[in-house]
């Protein structure tokens, strides 16, 4: 697939936003947004009742990811007029669930706030830009196959665990992918949701909607914070969210410049450090979900699914923590499935380019099964392992190494 470039200026993409505008590009980007809060958020929980936040800090600290994600997809989106996802990073998140506890909640939020402004510095600068050049595109399609997998894979998982619900939202999924491919998730997504309905798996009755009021706290600034929070939350969402979220693009086809993208989440991350926002960053998972052919077979028009999804997390962040209720009454395996079934498209194009160079076949097969492995390493996961395993392969096979080692051995032989 040849990359397209994209139209950047958001006053000049604004006028064409009604002319684009489609229905299954804003049921993929509420699908998308509905898959962040119904797995991620849990470990936001989890993370602040560990630390023993208020419920008005945690309900704060859901508002700034929820505006901060929410409105960087949506100016990136028209920007660029490409499906930009932006998310809060859950690696980050599971980084919290032990850290948090160690160091004052002030503290942590100047962890934060280093964090973000080093991320904004290597946007900033060109750096990251510059640093994915040497990383292959069959290398970033590996590791992406790599961390949808799962995801394909929970979907026959779910049918043993809830046949009755499963069955029909796969087979709704088939017979609409044949002939009105266009729906085919919408269709499958209103009929888990009615099959949940009959089957009375809707648990909405203690919904309780209720606006949130922003908690600021004011930052602190220990090096002991900074070195065992905010460095390793740096280094996990470079590793673990914006190198896979450019590798999403790329695999879809889209040829958006990394800079400005890492720059624009950096600073919504510094605005919003002060109100609990650990990161805001580029999302992978959610992102592939909406720069799919779901959204729309117009590669050039699935900006809008990016402006929905930023749109519906304005929308749920407004009310907080009291709006994940709505997604924790439906069954993890409607989620699970509409996710995986979704993904299927994004999943085969990254499987088929990642092995469709001969050459970097093999770097792309070992890219693919250390990030398979789940494997996790000073606190960045597999991701990341995948992208380093990949390179080094790449550059073992491919590489002038044999050369240098030849020139190495020449030079150490005895003069006759």
């Amino acid at each position: 697939m040849v990359p397209q470039k994209q139209q950047s200026g958001l006053i000049a993409n604004l006028k064409n936003i009604p002319a684009d505008f489609s229905l299954s590009a804003v049921i993929v980007g509420l699908i998308a947004t509905m898959v962040s809060y119904a797995g991620p958020l849990l470990i936001v929980f989890q993370a602040a009742q560990g630390a023993g936040l208020s419920e008005a800090e945690l309900s704060s600290w859901i508002w700034a990811i929820s505006i901060g994600s929410g409105l960087t997809a949506i100016i990136l989106s028209i920007w660029f007029k490409t499906p930009v996802i932006t998310a809060w990073s859950t690696p980050g998140a599971v980084l919290l669930v032990s850290s948090l506890t160690v160091y004052p909640y002030s503290d942590a939020i100047g962890a934060y706030l280093f964090s973000a402004a080093v991320i904004t510095l290597l946007g900033v600068s060109g750096l990251f830009s510059i640093l994915m050049k040497y990383v292959p595109q069959s290398i970033t399609t590996a590791m992406l196959a790599g961390i949808l997998l799962s995801f394909g894979v929970d979907v026959f998982v779910s049918m043993q665990h809830l046949p009755a619900l499963a069955l029909p939202m796969i087979f709704c999924y088939l017979f609409a992918k044949r002939w009105s491919p266009r729906y085919a998730v919408v269709l499958t997504l209103l009929v888990g949701l009615a099959v949940a309905f009959a089957m009375g798996r809707l648990q909405l009755d203690s919904v309780q909607m209720a606006l949130v009021n922003p908690v600021f706290t004011l930052p602190t600034f220990s090096l002991d914070a900074i070195v065992g929070l905010g460095i390793p939350l740096c280094i996990v969402t470079m590793a673990s969210q914006n190198a896979p979220g450019i590798g999403v693009l790329k695999a879809d086809g889209y040829d958006t410049p990394a800079s400005p993208l890492v720059a624009t989440t950096g600073i919504a991350s510094l605005l919003l450090a002060p109100f609990g926002s650990h990161g805001i960053n580029l999302a992978a998972i959610t992102a592939a979900i909406c720069t799919g052919k779901e959204a729309h077979q117009d590669l050039s028009k699935r900006y809008i699914a990016g402006i929905a999804c930023g749109a519906f997390y304005l929308v749920f962040g407004m009310f907080g923590a009291t709006i994940t209720s709505v997604f924790f009454g439906l069954p993890k395996e409607l989620i699970a499935v509409i996710a995986g079934l979704a993904l299927f498209a994004s999943l085969s194009s990254s499987l088929a380019q990642a092995m469709s160079d001969i050459k970097e076949r093999e770097c792309a097969l070992v890219t693919f099964l250390v990030t398979i492995s789940g494997i996790s390493i000073g606190g960045i996961g597999a991701a990341f392992w995948g992208l380093i395993a990949g390179v080094i392969t790449n550059l073992i096979l491919n590489g002038n190494v044999r050369k240098w080692f030849v020139r190495r051995k020449k030079d150490a032989r005895p003069l006759a």
